[in-house]
């Protein structure tokens, strides 16, 4: 999984944080989670803040 997997990663997100609302979520625990996903590989500093926004909105998505 990639940083441009943002709705696998959104998913992944809203399986294991079920009780977090990504509407609150700070980016810098936001790419913290993103790292320590189950068959993530892609390089830290691949991702910015746009990348971060794409995932978060999916996420929000994925948990209505």
């Amino acid at each position: 999984m990639k940083w441009t997997d943002t709705q696998r990663i959104a998913e992944d997100l809203n399986d294991r944080f079920p009780d977090v609302d990504p509407e609150t979520i700070r980016f810098t625990d936001l790419h913290r989670w993103v790292l320590e996903l189950d068959g993530f590989d892609d390089e830290p500093n691949r991702s910015g803040e746009r990348i971060l926004e794409a995932i978060q909105a999916a996420w929000i998505e994925e948990a209505r």
